[in-house]
């Protein structure tokens, strides 16, 4: 399963999981594959989605 990339900016659809401290993250690229697919602490979400381009999300 991948996990985060250097390079996020082919990332088109981001879905986040909520939960108290540990989201799950997946991300897609324009054509449906994974980019990204991993558990993401709370304390690290901002860092993570400031490096994204602008996307779509589903919570």
């Amino acid at each position: 399963m991948p996990t985060l990339l250097s390079d996020l900016s082919s990332v088109t659809v981001v879905g986040l999981d909520l939960a108290k401290d540990l989201f799950q993250v997946h991300a897609l690229d324009a054509a449906g594959h994974i980019i990204v697919a991993r558990a993401l602490w709370r304390k690290d979400e901002p860092a993570f989605f400031a490096a994204l381009p602008p996307a779509y999300g589903k919570l």
